[in-house]
């Protein structure tokens, strides 16, 4: 007999790892003051540009020396953009424990077509022996992986003397985790992540060691005019001031310095940070008792406190052939959506079968803990349904 349904929903049913959770009380009229039917070259639209870069270097904590652009195609455009420009200057290390690491070692290895690549792996849920990384090559690393729920603890790792650049994906850990900007080079990321904001634009930040090498290195592939960070041997200073290379969604950026006014009111990357953690810890908490689930990250130190990511541990799902389990899965996290209490937590089509649940900044710590509820009782269901096996 399958359990009762739990008494308490979540209230905001949105635990999707991208686009993410709107922020508390978001509403449309959220955006009335968005800069429509004028150009973003306007003194008013490059002002608005202007504005989400200052509050982004403000809450983020970058440095000031630092430079900060607001640029096409999420944070895939800019690590593109990233990746295009400055990689061939040196040897390259890439790091790869889940689908984004690989697909920037597949950029590198087979776009680029670079020969002097040292490719360090790790299944999912650990994370490749990071002593091995060579401070004379560049090194191009996800902070977070989305889909496996692991991230790197720190960036003790990265020397501080370095030779070459360090160039990290941090779309799912920016405004969630600190990022330790004296080791990063090159820093990109969307706000659909952490801030749940609306998607299409990225955030590409460059330290000066970043800079000079754009300054003083031509790559000799063609570049996009999309990718193009530089003319004449000179930085495009306007892209870090708010003229965006191509037109961006005024609307969307409304939306975003919107999130970033919530963000300050919550205490600035400190109150976000310990908003993601009290939601991974509700987490955390769940997991200790239930027998039937854990994380896929088997380490503490490397979970997720934003892309939480679990892997179905009961000897009868377990049992079952990876297809099977993935059917599981779907008909699990169906039932959920269906009671509209939870969308899209499914794992990623690429990752081993589970779940993942977004716990950013943007999810209330009760909505969480009213999920857990529904997962044992989803869980429940599910394998009620599985044929008995004589």
């Amino acid at each position: 007999m399958t359990a009762a349904k739990p008494a308490v929903r979540p209230n905001v049913p949105h635990f999707s790892s991208g686009p993410c959770a709107k922020r508390p009380g978001w509403s449309l009229q959220a955006l009335t003051d968005a800069v429509l039917a004028r150009s973003h070259r306007s003194k008013i639209g490059k002002a608005k540009l202007k504005r989400a870069i200052d509050l982004t270097r403000e809450i983020l904590e970058v440095p000031a020396d630092y430079r900060i652009g607001i640029v096409p195609a999420s944070d895939t455009g800019a690590v593109e953009m990233a990746l295009w420009s400055l990689l061939g200057a040196r040897p390259v290390t890439v790091l790869a424990w889940e689908s984004f690491g690989e697909g920037w070692v597949t950029d590198i290895t087979k776009q680029l077509k670079l020969k002097d690549v040292t490719v360090l792996k790790a299944g999912y849920g650990e994370l490749p022996d990071l002593s091995k990384v060579d401070p004379a090559t560049d090194i191009v690393f996800t902070w977070n992986g989305t889909t496996s729920g692991v991230r790197v603890p720190d960036a003790s790792w990265i020397a501080a003397d370095r030779q070459g650049l360090a160039i990290c994906d941090a779309t799912s850990a920016a405004f969630a985790q600190p990022l330790e900007f004296g080791k990063l080079d090159v820093v990109t990321m969307s706000w659909q992540k952490v801030l749940g904001g609306e998607g299409a634009h990225g955030i590409l930040i460059l330290s000066p060691r970043a800079v000079e090498r754009l300054k003083t290195y031509t790559p000799p592939w063609p570049l996009p005019k999309i990718f193009r960070l530089t003319n004449g041997g000179k930085l495009i200073e306007g892209m870090f001031e708010g003229e965006t290379i191509n037109t961006p969604s005024m609307l969307c950026v409304e939306d975003y310095l919107d999130t970033l006014a919530w963000a300050k009111s919550v205490g600035g990357l400190k109150g976000l940070v310990a908003r993601a953690d009290a939601n991974t810890k509700a987490m955390a908490d769940w997991v200790a008792k239930t027998p039937w689930v854990d994380f896929l990250a088997a380490s503490p130190a490397i979970r997720s406190n934003t892309s939480v990511c679990l892997k179905i541990v009961d000897p009868a799902v377990a049992a079952l052939t990876s297809d099977a389990q993935s059917v599981f899965i779907k008909g699990l996290v169906a039932s959920l959506e269906k009671e509209n209490v939870a969308y899209d937590i499914d794992g990623y089509r690429d990752a081993p079968p589970g779940l993942r649940v977004w716990c950013g900044a943007t999810v209330e710590t009760g909505d969480v803990e009213a999920l857990t509820q529904w997962l044992d009782w989803a869980f429940a269901k599910s394998k009620a349904a599985l044929p008995k096996v004589a």
